[in-house]
């Protein structure tokens, strides 16, 4: 009875030593790791702990104490329903399950009495979405901003696009981490496309893939998963559909300058957080697809963007090329940034053959406009508006064949070659107006007959001829150079782009004056069958501007046909069409000298006129020395 009545109070003895000993280990005995000593005798392990021999006071100095494991089946009474405990060395902590979220907001608790997992409920996920989607829009306006890119100093381009792209992934980032529950979300517009995906655990040797756009990439798990960070993690991927034509090739400092470099891919971004790791244990797999298939594959670079303090730039350091075809590249990385594939092409072969054809041709067609420019010049008897129209359309073309003769290869320096290329949009553009004006010109002096109203078509088309003829190609080049002056002048020629639709600023314009052109040639023709049935009076005047309008169908006929085959000139067909473009690209100055000058009865009677008037000029002169006055002067002197 009396040992009964003593236990309580030793025990309350000894706890009361214990918080004493707490503060005065210095002079307890050494206890094992997470461990504390009790009274200045015994040992006991610490909150979170327990003993291997299951004591709770011992004093055998090789006792340890190991982690007890509140998450371990078969029930977890800590976390309660909807809820996954996650143990820790000495401790514990529980958070809600997929689909389930805490009314706080916090991520982890570790009483369930006082924190309850709710369902999300559908509302909640859109809104979600919806500030990613508020995210993507301000990231669209920053890209489609001319003044945060419109620098010339490649230095400030790198050094923005630099700033650009990590303000891009962490935005990203935060986003995707403050809506845990939203495992995946997806986001894509014109400018650019996002995914993202929220971790919380790995299962052994899982994979994500994550794809944007037409690019995709394969993460393992375990790289995401941050284990000194507690809560969940997550991956972005991002994939820019116009930030490669700001940070283009040519911030590739490691290309060769004979090789011609393109990016032909989408740049993409990939980030994980909270914490930004950029190194990797297992490589990332990167997938693109390719922007362009163009043939003459030289080499394929996989890069990602280092940024530096001068900016920044294209490197190959860490990425590899896994393999490739004509549609796809798949790249591997040692790390995470913004990727992109540059690819380095043959430079175009030249043919021999189509270089003399070029040359021989194009100087016999310069040759011939030069003549015709002369006869229109010259010959009065033909000077009127047409034939003021051909000389506008011959000087043009002279000019055009010019710069193209001399001057199509000078790629260097670049400025001058967007020059080169501008003037001979400018020339060749003004070369079709002229030709849509000579038609209109046809077809209002074949309607004018029906109403007997000649003057007034000379009257318009004096007053509008020229500030159409040279406006109106003018308008077009300024358009183009003011939009994307820098698809003027490609790697091996000095003309115009092909990316992003850009010879369509030309060949746009060309298709529409042809269809214009043929409607008006047909109108004309029409209009003369009619003419012809009614009214013999003026049948030479309806022949000539029938005659003129055969001939302008067959000189839009030669002129337009060489672009449509220079438009042709891809697939298995194009060296046939190289040369059947090379060849009526330089018939163009002879067939118009042919038609207009040699074929022309009035040219021929102006020409004979001016044969006659010589030879009687030499005849008179000849007769002069020859004659009865140079004989009898013979006479005398002998």
């Amino acid at each position: 009875m009396r040992g009964s009545l003593l236990l309580p109070g030793l025990c309350f003895l000894l706890s009361l030593s214990g918080a004493v000993a707490r503060k005065t280990t210095g002079t307890c005995h050494p206890c094992p790791q997470n461990a504390y000593c009790v009274n200045g005798t015994y040992c006991t392990c610490s909150h979170g702990y327990k003993s291997e021999s299951g004591q709770i006071y011992f004093t055998f100095p090789l006792e340890t104490c190991k982690d007890i494991d509140e998450c371990k089946p078969p029930i977890n009474i800590y976390c309660g329903v909807n809820a996954k405990c996650q143990n820790t060395e000495g401790s514990f902590y529980c958070h809600c399950i997929t689909g389930y979220r805490l009314l706080s907001g916090d991520e982890k608790f570790s009483n369930s009495s006082e924190n309850t997992c709710q369902k999300i409920t559908p509302s909640n996920k859109t809104k979600d979405t919806k500030e990613l989607q508020r995210v993507v829009e301000r990231i669209e306006s920053l890209l489609n901003n001319k003044t945060l890119w419109g620098m010339e100093e490649r230095r400030n381009i790198a050094s923005t696009a630099t700033s650009f792209l990590q303000t891009v992934e962490s935005t990203v980032l935060d986003t995707a981490l403050k809506a845990p529950d939203q495992k995946i979300q997806k986001v894509q517009n014109s400018t650019l496309a996002v995914e993202t995906r929220v971790v919380t655990d790995c299962s052994q040797g899982i994979m994500f893939n994550l794809k944007a756009q037409m690019n995709s990439m394969d993460i393992h798990c375990d790289d995401i998963i941050q284990g000194d960070i507690q809560g969940p993690s997550a991956v972005a991927f991002v994939s820019f559909s116009s930030l490669g034509n700001i940070i283009n090739a040519t911030f590739f400092e490691e290309m060769n300058d004979k090789d011609r470099v393109y990016l032909n891919s989408q740049v993409v971004s990939a980030a994980i957080g909270p914490k930004r790791n950029t190194s990797l244990s297992q490589s990332v797999i990167l997938n693109f697809q390719h922007v362009k298939m163009k043939p003459g594959i030289k080499k394929i670079f996989c890069v990602y963007w280092k940024g530096t303090k001068e900016g920044g730039h294209w490197s190959t350091e860490g990425c590899v090329l896994m393999q490739a075809n004509e549609t796809h590249t798949t790249c591997s990385s040692t790390h995470l940034s913004s990727f992109a594939v540059l690819m380095a092409f043959h430079s175009q072969k030249h043919d021999p053959a189509l270089n003399v054809i070029t040359y021989v041709g194009l100087s016999l067609s310069l040759l011939c406009l030069l003549l015709a420019a002369l006869t229109f010049l010259l010959c009065k008897p033909i000077q009127n508006t047409s034939t003021s129209l051909h000389l506008q359309l011959s000087i043009c073309l002279f000019l055009a064949h010019l710069i193209f003769l001399t001057a199509i290869d000078q790629t260097e320096p670049k400025v001058l070659c967007a020059i080169i290329a501008g003037a001979l949009h400018y020339l060749y553009l003004a070369s079709f107006i002229w030709m849509l004006l000579e038609g209109l010109h046809l077809f209002l002096t074949a309607r004018n007959l029906m109403v007997v109203n000649y003057s007034s078509v000379n009257k318009f088309m004096k007053k509008l001829m020229f500030p159409l003829g040279y406006g109106v190609p003018a308008v077009i080049v300024a358009i183009s150079a003011a939009f994307k002056p820098h698809l003027y002048g490609t790697p091996d020629r000095c003309w115009l782009h092909t990316d992003q639709g850009f010879i369509w600023g030309f060949l746009g314009p060309v298709c529409a004056v042809i269809c214009v052109n043929f409607v008006f040639f047909f109108l004309v023709l029409w209009i003369l069958k009619r003419k012809l049935s009614s009214l013999n009076s003026e049948v030479s005047t309806i022949q000539n501007i029938r005659m003129l309008t055969l001939k302008a169908t067959a000189q839009l006929f030669i002129l337009g046909c060489t672009w449509c085959l220079g438009i042709f000139q891809l697939g298995p067909a194009a060296h046939v069409m190289a040369y059947l473009f090379t060849i009526i690209n330089s018939l163009q100055g002879f067939f118009i000298f042919l038609v207009y000058c040699l074929l022309s009865q009035q040219v021929q009677k102006w020409f004979g006129e001016i044969i006659k008037s010589k030879s009687e000029s030499e005849t008179h002169t000849l007769s002069s020395r020859f004659g009865p006055d140079s004989k009898s002067s013979e006479n005398k002197q002998r």
